[in-house]
């Protein structure tokens, strides 16, 4: 199974979901590709931000190799899951899909509500992660 994980510039929220998700699914066993992207281009190449990359290794996650890239039309047919972290995210992801088959890959990562951005509070860190964290256990049930 291959999952993405979108937000806006791929350096704090989907980052964290790409590597709680992939941690879980390798301690699980399951052979599943994980990766992220985001929807804004102006951290290409660049790791994720260093408090992203600090609040995942307090919790046994390591994220620091990941590169940031931008969100491409080409996803949708490599990709069985487009999960985005808010409704922005969704609307410029799915404002890419070209058949009825690519929207429905795009889903919200919360079901009932946005992953806030965490970027300008650092405060938002712990309780972003709490809530990644949460969602990615449910996501293994769900998808395995």
């Amino acid at each position: 199974m291959k999952i993405l994980m979108v937000c806006l510039g791929n350096i704090c929220r989907s980052p964290l979901a790409h590597g709680v998700l992939q941690h879980l699914a390798n301690e699980k066993g399951l052979n599943w590709e994980i990766d992220s992207a985001g929807t804004g281009d102006w951290h290409v190449g660049q790791a994720p931000d260093r408090r992203s990359i600090a609040v995942a290794k307090k919790y046994g996650v390591d994220i620091s190799k990941q590169q940031a890239q931008f969100f491409i039309a080409d996803f949708f047919e490599k990709y069985d899951h487009i999960l985005v972290m808010d409704s922005q995210n969704y609307a410029d992801v799915l404002a890419l899909a070209k058949t009825e088959e690519q929207k429905r890959k795009v889903k919200l990562f919360l079901l009932d509500n946005a992953v806030p951005d965490p970027y300008y509070d650092s405060n938002l860190f712990e309780p972003v992660y709490s809530m990644i964290e949460r969602r990615c256990q449910e996501l293994i049930h769900e998808l395995a």
